[in-house]
């Protein structure tokens, strides 16, 4: 996507979207031979950082581990290559585990979440064409942060077992149930799967304070691993709970029914609207450390194109992750060539290195989610809304916060955006209101700085917009049916609606029967636009609509002295 320069009315230069177009052709343009280089060491480690977090991400997303790099390699490469950011990594993220383990959960399983996640790519591209990137913003962030804080727990809660080394009854999948077996199976713990997964938090917690540059998820894989290796400690590793394979997947496409993509729709929906927020977040996070401004329709696009390769080759839904695409900055990358590097790398492992993973302990896989969703559950803002925010902000963040737990993040996000809508619109409402012109006494200070209003005539103050939440203020006009004429002066009336129109067209029937003559003053284009579409104003009569209201006083002066 290309930026013009375009020179507004008061002569200045902004920017306008032309085309869209992948970043990378625009950054090749002076590319040189020494960022090369850097984006090729950075591409490196990102791999290094993605590996552990890939396989993570994965089985906590009730696949087996190959499926989180499968994600990592296709949706990586595709992504970096159309994205609009010069440095974003994509790849499999917390945000995405409870909504993909639901989807695998039911009867279609993986060909369930195979075609979940090429509907979504294909939502995510039509949002891109049809330039929804800006629209992303409208999303309350009340529902971000609580549904960002559920998922949170949600990914907390579900590795309890393996941190702990359980041993379950049951296999559950909804969270609450899950929270449920811990507590009846919490006196099955393992003692040695314990002390394997609290040595691997320890790393992630204080390696980096020691060593800022090697990725402690991979220093807590490779300690852990070696110690389950060498020493004969009962716990469960990949390898013992999974069927691991080093194999290059081939394209797949299941069988599409009708029916199933009915039962998919709305959580392709949300796998979309969770990519869009997620890769845009990501990349304004970016914009910000790198000082350059990235292309939201086309990074929809690519995250579209992403998705639907992703799912065809048999992974997970993908998007951008924020904490890779820290470490991509951090390290030097600076065009889509380290994320595309990146992905080259995991494949370089996926083919290598995989058998080895089957040694990896469950423990440091919880351990590395726990980090994960620490990280990803911004607390401190959540407390902070709830402490500082309106009422009304803070219950739906906590409802989208209990929602996202208790059930799943389709129901919250519906009803935490349906909730919102109400509370602006009653918001709204409030803030429209109609007024009647008072005269505080009748003295000379009074009548030198208030306008003169005719013999039995109202002039009425509108404020606000008049939509179908506020339409029935307008009524209260009918009320003063003893006077001959009513003025409505909508100078700060910014927009109306067909139900704003229709109570204005009772005020008018209502006016007619008592022969009142209704006029209008200082109407707005968009109002104005409205009434024209509805013949409103022939219905009113032209004339009775005034430019301002010195105009509207005029003419209902004229009236009264042709009525005597």
């Amino acid at each position: 996507m290309e930026y013009k320069k375009w020179g507004n009315s008061e002569g200045k230069v902004g920017y306008k979207m032309n085309e869209l177009r992948p970043k990378l052709f625009s950054v090749m343009k002076t590319y040189s031979k020494e960022q090369l280089i850097k984006d090729i060491i950075s591409g490196i480690i990102v791999a290094i950082i993605a590996l552990p977090l890939s396989i993570a991400l994965a089985l906590a997303s009730g696949v087996t581990p190959e499926k989180g790099l499968y994600t990592a390699i296709v949706a990586g490469f595709v992504i970096s290559f159309l994205g609009g950011s010069r440095v974003q990594i994509a790849g499999p993220t917390a945000a995405f585990a409870t909504i993909v383990a639901g989807i695998v959960a039911k009867d279609s399983g993986m060909d369930g979440l195979i075609v979940a996640t090429i509907m979504a790519g294909i939502i995510l591209i039509i949002m891109g064409f049809v330039r929804f990137g800006s629209l992303i913003r409208f999303i309350p962030y009340t529902i971000t942060t609580g549904f960002t804080t559920g998922i949170a727990v949600t990914i907390v809660i579900g590795q309890i077992k393996d941190f702990f080394g359980l041993t379950f009854q049951h296999a559950p999948v909804e969270t609450m149930e899950k929270l449920k077996e811990v507590i009846a199976c919490f006196s099955t713990y393992n003692w040695q799967a314990l002390a394997i997964g609290a040595l691997s938090l320890a790393i992630l917690i204080f390696w980096p304070k020691i060593n800022a540059k090697i990725p402690p998820s991979l220093i807590a894989v490779l300690v852990a691993s070696a110690l389950v290796a060498i020493l004969p400690i009962q716990v469960n590793t990949i390898g013992s709970l999974y069927e691991i394979s080093s194999s290059i997947p081939t394209p797949h496409m299941p069988a599409i029914s009708m029916p199933l993509i009915k039962e998919l729709l709305p959580d392709a929906f949300t796998i979309a609207i969770l990519a869009a927020i997620e890769s845009l977040l990501s990349c304004v996070v970016a914009d910000s450390m790198i000082g350059d401004r990235h292309f939201s329709n086309m990074e929809l696009i690519a995250q579209g194109a992403g998705n639907i390769c992703s799912g065809l080759f048999g992974g997970i839904p993908a998007t951008g992750a924020i904490a890779r695409t820290a470490a991509n900055i951090k390290n030097g990358g600076r065009s889509p060539i380290a994320g595309m590097v990146h992905a080259v790398v995991l494949l370089l492992v996926l083919v290598v290195l995989m058998p080895y993973a089957k040694l990896i302990p469950m423990p440091t896989i919880a351990a590395i989610l726990f980090m994960v969703a620490y990280n990803m559950s911004e607390w401190r803002k959540f407390v902070s809304l709830v402490k500082t925010a309106p009422k009304s902000d803070s219950f739906v963040l906590i409802l989208t916060f209990l929602l996202t737990v208790i059930f799943d993040l389709v129901v919250a996000i519906e009803l935490g955006i349906v909730i919102t809508v109400f509370l602006f619109m009653k918001r709204m409402a409030d803030v429209t209101n109609v007024s009647e012109w008072v005269y505080p006494a009748d003295s000379e200070a009074t009548k030198k700085n208030l306008k003169k209003v005719p013999k039995n005539t109202k002039v009425f103050e509108i404020t606000g917009p008049m939509f179908f939440a506020a339409a029935d203020k307008l009524l209260s006009v009918t009320g003063h049916s003893s006077h001959d004429i009513i003025i409505l002066r909508m100078r700060s009336v910014p927009a109306m609606d067909a139900s704003a129109l229709n109570s204005l067209t009772s005020v008018y029937h209502a006016c007619e029967k008592t022969n009142t003559t209704l006029i209008f003053s200082h109407v707005n284009p968009q109002p104005m636009s409205v009434m024209k579409k509805a013949g409103f104003d022939k219905l009113v009569g032209k004339e009775n609509f005034c430019a301002n209201i010195d105009e509207a006083l005029k003419r209902a002066e004229k009236l009264q002295n042709m009525s005597k």
